[in-house]
């Protein structure tokens, strides 16, 4: 497909509720107001492409970015282009999408690498997408990110997360939980981590069917009780 034939896509979906609620946002991008769960579903029918994701990442239309990132080619994203996008996520609006989400990114071969470098920068967009990749990286078996690695992980998550941006906290949750869901070791560590943690405060603003996500109702759940049991 041609660049004009998906924003065509996309304004054939438009939500005029999902518009309505962006109208609220204070960002300069617009948007046909699709929700991240339907743009999977047109990124599925578009297909990978790499130069087309360029494209669409070039757009001034949020749900057109959104595109570009989900049918993105992971073997032909660069670390030059991880490195150049990180810098245009629109004060991190996009960063969830970016690192996580089933997005091209945590798929690329340097994945690994550039959670690592990351999370060691001072750049809290680039901390936040870096534990977002490694929820995503949670899902393989990577040599490196063995039990100790994620380990060290969780240890580092519990010293520094109520002294983090709030975003980036809301990321670490997240990789709380995508470790404490690949085995029974892991699972306990990351209990422990949960309840030394507390409470994670933040602050969705007007959006109101938003909340911090519970990770130990997650790690503690009927299913991983099961699972690890075995």
């Amino acid at each position: 497909m041609k660049k004009a034939e998906v924003m065509a896509l996309l304004k054939e979906n438009r939500n005029e509720r999902g518009v309505a609620n962006w109208k609220k946002k204070p960002c300069s991008l617009k948007s046909f107001g699709i929700g991240l769960t339907q743009l999977r579903k047109l990124a599925k029918q578009v297909g990978r492409d790499h130069k087309l994701a360029l494209q669409l990442w070039e757009s001034d239309i949020y749900d057109a970015q959104v595109m570009g990132l989900l049918i993105d080619d992971p073997k032909q994203v660069s670390r030059e282009q991880a490195e150049e996008q990180v810098e245009e996520l629109n004060a991190g609006m996009l960063s969830h999408v970016f690192a996580s989400c089933d997005a091209t990114l945590a798929k690329a071969p340097f994945a690994f690498e550039l959670a690592c470098d990351w999370m060691d920068s001072k750049d809290p967009v680039r901390r936040r997408c870096a534990y977002g990749l490694v929820y995503e990286l949670c899902k393989k078996n990577i040599i490196a990110m063995d039990d100790v690695w994620f380990l060290n992980c969780i240890d580092h998550i519990r010293q520094t997360i109520h002294g983090e941006q709030m975003w980036v906290r809301e990321s670490m949750n997240g990789a709380l939980m995508g470790i404490g869901k690949r085995n029974r070791k892991l699972n306990k560590a990351a209990i422990v981590a949960v309840k030394a943690i507390g409470p994670v405060d933040v602050d969705y603003g007007d959006d109101n069917n938003c909340e911090p996500v519970d990770v130990l109702k997650h790690l503690t759940s009927d299913y991983l009780k099961k699972k690890f049991s075995a």
